[in-house]
């Protein structure tokens, strides 16, 4: 049973822990709600997860602090458990998934703890911790699934109501549910009107599949760039308490998640991963209903992998009408390139990239492809375009 004087406890170990990370008021996300941003990504580890991670350290004996701790986690959770339990003088084991971003198995090595990496997603990593944990005798510090994690996590929604009394929706991040469940459990204990939505990836929608079902259900498999929640099944604890405290839990798709995070990278100069942004992502695209309400986004993490940032903001920019693609067939004769060019540049699009192909498929032996590569303004700008040179004449699709 989830109390909430563990959570008012865990507010209190952790204060000389954690940033108490501000609200960031941010009307742009969706102008037909008043958007806060609370920013988890700025925590020192770069994520809330450090809030349970520490406080379920905190409180374990002397002789389960002596045997040391292990722990499974796609990246944000370890860096946590490292942090805390090298901070108590205990030695740490960390079970990562294969894929883990590499800034974040470093990240975990340099906070202290011993990294095991297990082929496969999160939850082969849980299946050879929980066998190391059974030959060791470590004490197994669960990602999602417990108690004073979950009470841990849930010190966010204390500080919310704190930092914002007349809130009326909070909008969070979800893969195995730990984090919701505190932050559901705190507000919906002291302020039930308070809405609490959480958001899940597409490719990683197992809380959602779960509660349509009414039962704990595993996916056969996850696929998404938000993997701080690409987890394939949902705790015992947070299903229960998902199914109790959360009004509802959406999804998003990979597209809009990037374009969130390039919203934060424009709009709020924030950096966030996949994960962190899928709140916004979910209130940019109205996933949730939030408007006309005071409305807190929880950025859980900003550990994104610079290595794939490129590929997210181009993504971002697609899904945003910022970066358009066009092919069109057209005659191969001296001036129908100049004639599209400046259809396109009286318009105010910029061309960055022209391919011109004689040999790809076409209805007129004496036509060729033309692919045109610009930058847009948004979605209706593309479609002014687009317009202006069908009525020119041109045949033409946008990929």
């Amino acid at each position: 049973m989830l109390q909430l004087d563990d959570f008012y406890k865990a507010r209190f170990v952790l204060s000389h822990v954690i940033r108490k990370t501000e609200l960031v008021h941010t009307p742009r996300i969706n102008p037909d709600s008043d958007v806060y941003l609370k920013p988890e990504c700025l925590q020192k580890t770069g994520s809330f997860k450090i809030r349970g991670a520490y406080y379920k350290i905190s409180q374990l004996s002397q002789e389960e602090k002596e045997k040391g701790v292990i722990a499974c986690s796609a990246g944000n959770h370890a860096q946590g458990v490292a942090l805390g339990a090298t901070a108590m003088g205990v030695k740490s084991l960390i079970c990562l998934p294969e894929g883990a971003p590499i800034s974040k198995v470093e990240a975990t090595k340099r906070l202290g703890a011993e990294v095991c990496l297990v082929p496969g997603v999160y939850d082969d990593a849980y299946q050879k911790a929980l066998q190391l944990k059974d030959e060791h005798g470590y004490t197994f510090v669960h990602p999602f699934d417990d108690e004073k994690v979950i009470a841990g996590q849930g010190t966010i929604g204390l500080e919310i109501l704190d930092q914002l009394p007349d809130v009326e929706a909070v909008v969070v991040p979800v893969g195995g549910g730990g984090l919701i469940s505190g932050v559901a459990f705190a507000i919906k204990s002291l302020n039930p009107n308070v809405k609490v939505y959480g958001v899940q990836a597409e490719g990683a929608a197992s809380m959602v599949q779960s509660l349509h079902d009414h039962k704990q259900e595993k996916l056969p498999s996850v696929a998404t760039v938000a993997d701080g929640i690409a987890v394939k099944e949902p705790g015992k604890i947070t299903f229960a308490t998902c199914s109790n405290y959360v009004d509802e839990i959406v999804t998003v798709s990979e597209d809009e998640i990037c374009a969130a995070i390039l919203k934060l990278l424009e709009s709020e100069k924030m950096v966030a991963e996949g994960a962190g942004a899928a709140s916004v992502a979910a209130v940019m695209y109205n996933k949730v209903p939030v408007k006309g309400k005071k409305t807190i986004c929880v950025v859980s993490g900003g550990n994104i992998d610079v290595t794939i940032l490129n590929r997210v903001i181009n993504r971002g920019l697609v899904k945003s009408g910022r970066l358009c693609t066009i092919e069109m067939e057209l005659d191969d004769k001296p001036g129908e390139l100049v004639e599209v060019a400046s259809v396109i540049a009286s318009l105010g699009g910029n061309i960055t990239g022209v391919h011109h192909d004689r040999s790809a498929n076409r209805n007129k032996v004496n036509a060729c492809v033309l692919r045109v590569t610009m930058e847009t303004r948004d979605e209706e700008h593309v479609k002014e375009i687009k317009s202006a040179l069908e009525q020119k004449g041109f045949h033409l699709w946008i990929i």
